[in-house]
Order: C-alpha cells, then structure tokens, then sequence
C-alpha cells in the first residue's frame, strides 16, 4: 500500500497517511487565501482511519499547524483528514487536483485546472463531495 509523510518545517509534527487520497482540490475561497497566505490552498483528503500523527499540533478553527515554527498542516475532522499538499516531504508531488472550489475568487491571471470539476463556492456545500 502507498504511503505518504510530511511535516512541519521544524520537524516537532510528523504525519503518515496510508493509500491515496479520496480528493485532490484546490481552494480560492477568502480562509483559505487568508490562512494560506497565497491565492488558493492545495489539499488532498484522507479517511481519518489512514491518518497518524506524531508531536503536539496546535489547531484555531479547525485548522491545525505546528505551535513551535507556524506551518499549517491539516484539517481533521471525525471522518476526514484534509492535508496541505506543501507540508507533505515529497516535492513536486504525484497529485493533481480534481475539484476546484471557489472559482469565483480564482486570480484573473490563474487558469482553470484542466480536467478538474469547477465550482463557483464550496463543493463540499453543493452536495456533490462528501463531507
């Protein structure tokens, strides 16, 4: 079975993730520009079953990063592990993004993903991704 590490940048949170992600997305929505601090958020989701972690992670509104260094690392919840793509250890990685949420805040100058769904706000809102 495939497997996945990443981590904060001072290396005091450590995770794994087994098998490949249920989502590759991209986020322009405004938490997601503000948190990431860049135009959109790259994710991908695991089941929470596929998920461990190591190291004490720090979380504000649902969102987790590393209390030591400030890396933004994931979003856990009861069924689901959304992981930021850039915190994983393999770079450039094999994903590519499938769903495309919040097109209308896309940059004017960011072309739509290829292949990827489109959605004008939230996907998982829509009802066509599973929460």
């Amino acid at each position: 079975m495939t497997s996945h590490e990443g981590g904060c940048t001072c290396g005091a949170v450590r995770y794994r993730l087994r098998g490949d992600p249920i989502m590759v997305g991209l986020c322009h929505c405004l938490l997601c520009r503000k948190e990431s601090g860049s135009a959109f958020v790259f994710y991908a989701q695991w089941r929470i079953e596929d998920f461990s972690v190591t190291g004490d992670f720090a979380t504000f509104e649902g969102r987790s990063f590393c209390p030591q260094c400030g890396s933004r690392l994931f979003n856990l919840t009861d069924t689901l592990a959304e992981i930021r793509i850039g915190s994983l250890d393999a770079a450039p990685t094999m994903f590519t993004p499938d769903t495309e949420g919040w097109v209308k805040r896309r940059e004017h100058w960011l072309e739509p993903v290829a292949h990827a769904a489109q959605f004008t706000e939230d996907p998982v809102a829509s009802g066509t991704i599973a929460q």
